[in-house]
């Protein structure tokens, strides 16, 4: 049986046995848009089964990402530039995870490369008379 998890746009994948190691020449993956201006991403390992995620994003200066919930342990190493929200900031080096149920909205006053992981995707989330709703 094939496994669930992939590198999208790895070349030479298919032709891998299941059990065999992915070396993923990252320079070689495309950069994607993310539902976020200004915020491009490189899959690293998706399995869409579980929802596990680990990925390259590239934050323009100025972006923003929307308010959100982690529905598992989020992880992030700041490769370059810094991530700020409302606990604080996380700068080029060092490293941030958040745990399951914290929501926060993320921003990059001056632009940032992170490699951040996650278990399961992010639930997006408006705030609007009623409270905080899920998008």
């Amino acid at each position: 049986a094939q496994p669930t998890a992939s590198t999208p746009g790895m070349k030479g994948q298919d032709g891998l046995t299941a059990l065999a190691s992915r070396y993923v020449d990252v320079g070689d993956l495309p950069w994607k848009p993310t539902p976020c201006k200004g915020i491009d991403m490189k899959v690293l390992v998706e399995d869409s089964a579980t929802g596990l995620l680990t990925a390259l994003f590239r934050w323009q200066p100025g972006a923003e990402l929307t308010l959100h919930e982690h529905v598992e342990i989020e992880q992030t190493f700041v490769l370059e530039g810094s991530l700020e929200d409302e606990e604080g900031e996380v700068t080029a080096g060092n490293y941030v995870w958040r745990p399951k149920g914290n929501r926060h909205s993320a921003r990059s006053p001056n632009g940032a490369l992170v490699l951040s992981m996650f278990l399961k995707p992010n639930i997006f989330l408006t705030e609007d008379k009623e409270g905080i709703q899920l998008r």
